[in-house]
C-alpha cells in the first residue's frame, strides 16, 4: 500500500497538545494518506475543534468504540494514557505508535527510528508489530547520527551533553518561561528552578546512581535501537531557554581511525541528516535552524585533541517534530509502505 494509493482512519490520542498537534500538522504536510483525523484528548480538552486538510474534527475521549477501524493510532498523552489505551487500540487493530515512555523498555515491544532499524517495525513473517515505541527526543537525534559511523567505524563510548528546549516540558514548559519572561513568578516544579535567563542541569528526577532518568533514557534507549548492548554512553541532559530544538555535543570514541573528510561526507549523504559544518563563515547548527524542520543538523565536526580515534560534533534537531511528531509518522509510513 503505498502512500498515493492507501487510505485508512488516523486516531491520535493526546491531539491538543504541543505534540499532538504537531502530529497532525505533519501528517498533513507529509500528505499522510488518511481518509479521517480521529483527534482524541482528555475531559479538559475534549470538544475542542481540531482541524485536517480543510476539515474540521471534534475532539473526543478515548474509548474501546472509538479505536474500532483505526489503522493507525498515533499516542502522545503521556505513560498513564498509554498504559490505559494502547492494548485497548492494539485489540482493536489499530497498530499504536507511542510516544510515551511507556513500552520504551518493553523487549517485547521495538523502539524505532526509522533512519536506524526500520526493520524493527515488523514481525518475522512481515506483519507490523501492534505496539511500536517512539523514542525519547534526545536519543532520537543522536542516533540518528550515530548509526553510520557505527556501521562504517564502529562505536565504543559515548560522552554527550545535551541543550534541551523548553517545549521538551510540553505547554507548560513554553509557559513558564514566557511567564517568567513577562515578570510574572511560575511554580518551579515545571524546570525545577528560574528557566529564565538559566540553564538547569536537571531533567526528570534523579535516580539513585545520580543520574536523571532522561539521561538513562539516553544510555538504555541507544542500546536497544542500535541493537548493542556494548555502547557507553555517558550522558549530562540540560534545560535552557529556548523555545524549540534541542542542541547536543557529542563526543564519540570509534573503534577504528577516521579522516574528518571521510566522516563529513559520510554524515553528508547519510538520510536524514543535513550537515552545516565551514566555521570560516560562521556556519554550524543552532536551535533557530532547526525550527520546523524534520532534519538532524550536524556541526563543528574535529578531532578530539587528546583522544585518538574520538570525534567531537554538535547537532540540533526539532525536538517536537523528529524529536517526537515526526519520527512517529515516518514510522507509520513505513507501515503503510509495507502494506502495499
Amino acid at each position: 500500500m503505498s502512500s498515493s494509493d492507501s487510505r485508512c482512519r488516523v486516531a491520535v490520542l493526546g491531539a491538543t497538545g504541543l505534540v499532538g498537534r504537531t502530529m497532525i500538522q505533519v501528517l498533513e504536510e507529509r500528505n499522510f494518506p488518511a481518509t479521517e483525523i480521529i483527534p482524541l484528548a482528555s475531559s479538559r480538552s475534549a470538544g475542542q475543534v481540531v482541524k485536517f486538510q480543510g476539515k474540521e474534527f471534534i475532539t473526543q475521549l478515548p474509548s474501546r468504540e472509538v479505536f474500532r477501524g483505526v489503522d493507525i493510532a498515533l499516542f502522545s498523552a503521556g505513560a498513564t494514557a498509554s498504559k490505559e489505551w494502547a492494548k485497548v487500540a492494539a485489540e482493536e487493530g489499530a497498530i499504536v505508535i507511542d510516544n510515551s515512555s511507556a513500552f520504551r523498555m518493553d523487549p517485547e515491544v521495538p523502539l524505532v527510528v526509522p533512519e536506524v532499524n526500520p526493520e524493527a517495525i515488523f514481525k518475522a513473517d512481515g506483519t507490523p508489530e501492534l505496539i511500536i515505541a517512539n523514542p525519547n527526543c534526545s536519543t532520537i537525534q543522536m542516533v540518528v547520527v550515530l548509526k553510520p559511523l557505527h556501521d562504517r567505524f564502529g562505536l565504543k563510548r559515548v560522552v554527550v551533553s545535551t541543550y534541551q528546549s523548553v517545549t521538551g516540558k510540553g505547554k507548560a514548559g513554553r509557559d513558564a518561561l514566557e511567564s517568567e519572561l513577562a515578570g510574572e513568578k511560575q511554580e518551579k516544579f515545571t524546570h525545577f528552578h528560574q528557566i529564565a535567563f538559566n540553564a538547569v542541569p536537571q531533567i526528570d528526577v534523579f535516580t539513585d546512581n545520580g543520574y536523571t532518568k532522561e539521561e538513562m533514557k539516553m544510555v538504555n534507549e541507544t542500546r536497544k535501537i542500535m541493537g548493542d548492548d556494548t555502547i557507553s554512553v555517558s550522558p549530562t541532559t540540560v534545560r535552557i531557554p529556548v523555545y524549540g530544538g534541542h542542541g547536543e555535543s557529542l563526543n564519540i570514541e570509534l573503534d577504528r581511525d577516521f579522516e574528518i573528510d571521510e566522516v563529513r561526507e559520510l554524515l553528508r549523504t547519510a538520510p536524514g541528516i543535513i550537515l552545516q559544518d565551514d566555521p570560516s563563515a560562521s556556519l554550524y547548527p543552532m536551535p533557530l535552524t532547526s525550527y520546523e524542520r524534520d532534519e538532524v543538523f550536524v556541526g563543528r565536526l574535529r578531532r578530539d585533541y587528546w583522544h585518538p580515534r574520538t570525534l567531537n560534533m554538535w547537532i540540533v534537531a526539532d525536538n517536537l517534530r523528529k524529536g517526537a511528531a515526526t519520527n512517529a509518522v515516518q514510522i507509520a509510513e513505513v507501515v503503510i509502505a509495507k502494506k502495499g
